[in-house]
């Protein structure tokens, strides 16, 4: 089974920075694409960045030019580098990978931006 597991959540101050990563596991050549997605009170689960297997990406407009994506595929991770973090970036980050079987998701890492 293809599992993902996200880390590297926490509090920041607004300006700072803050790098997430997903680790995954089992079934890793299933997978066609990678995506961070968020989700805050009251929201949907929205898209932030994806990237897929060319190695194209794309953002929401609310993050670009601020966040990254990136894959290392030796170690089967994907991050997100977030930078210029404001209060508006505050909420529960979702790894997820798109495979043939369905979306895989992990269970979600707490970013909070104090002003």
């Amino acid at each position: 089974q293809l599992q993902l597991m996200e880390s590297g959540g926490g509090l920041v101050q607004a300006g700072g920075s803050l790098r997430l990563s997903c680790a995954s596991s089992g079934r890793i050549n299933a997978i066609t694409s990678m995506a961070w997605y968020r989700q805050t009170p009251g929201t949907q689960r929205e898209l932030v960045a994806r990237i897929i297997a060319s190695g194209n990406t794309n953002y929401a407009d609310s993050v670009k030019g601020r966040f990254t994506i990136s894959t290392n595929k030796a170690r089967n991770a994907v991050y997100l580098q977030m930078n210029s973090v404001n209060p508006e970036d505050t909420g529960v980050y979702y790894c997820n990978a798109q495979t043939p079987y369905g979306p895989v998701w992990g269970q979600g890492t707490q970013v909070t931006v104090s002003s």
